[in-house]
């Protein structure tokens, strides 16, 4: 599995949001794309995250960006979670895990002892032209919406 870095093409998708419409990578051309990939719907630092770029979501638009989180979870779950939190942007449902393989998001991870494949946290930003900007391995909660923001400006600037 390769690891994607800044300069590489974002690899496509085509994945169904919260509603069941396709969201497709391409249609997105022309603008900054936060791509979020998150483990689980409705959990603590999931929820914390989404909040988070809920409340900016402002800031993000203004600077020409959409955000998408993605996990493995389904349609159903998703749109729950939306509601819940009230949450503006799209969550995307990549079931089969395609996307996050794409992504080089699932890691093995370690839970009291046992371990498991499962969605790393991990967000992309990826420029007008759909090459990556800046990746975010391993991401902390706690501040990352604003480090995220900084570098969609980043980003933008490159294509003025």
């Amino acid at each position: 599995m390769t690891t994607l870095k800044a300069g590489d093409p974002a690899p496509a998708f085509e994945l169904p949001n919260q509603d069941g419409a396709i969201v497709r990578l391409a249609d997105q051309r022309g603008k900054v794309v936060v791509l979020y990939f998150y483990p689980k719907d409705d959990t603590p630092g999931c929820t914390k995250e989404a909040c988070a770029f809920r409340d900016m979501r402002a800031e993000f638009q203004a600077a020409g960006a959409e955000i998408f989180g993605v996990s493995r979870d389904s349609v159903r779950s998703h749109r729950k979670f939306a509601d819940k939190y009230g949450l503006p942007f799209e969550l995307l449902a990549d079931e089969k895990g395609e996307v996050c393989r794409a992504y080089g998001v699932i890691k093995e991870k370690s839970l009291f002892g046992n371990t498991a494949l499962g969605i790393e946290r991990t967000t992309f930003v990826i420029d007008p032209e759909g090459r990556i900007a800046r990746v975010f391995p391993k991401v902390k909660v706690d501040g990352h919406a604003e480090e995220v923001l900084a570098a969609v400006r980043e980003a933008a600037q490159t294509k003025a």
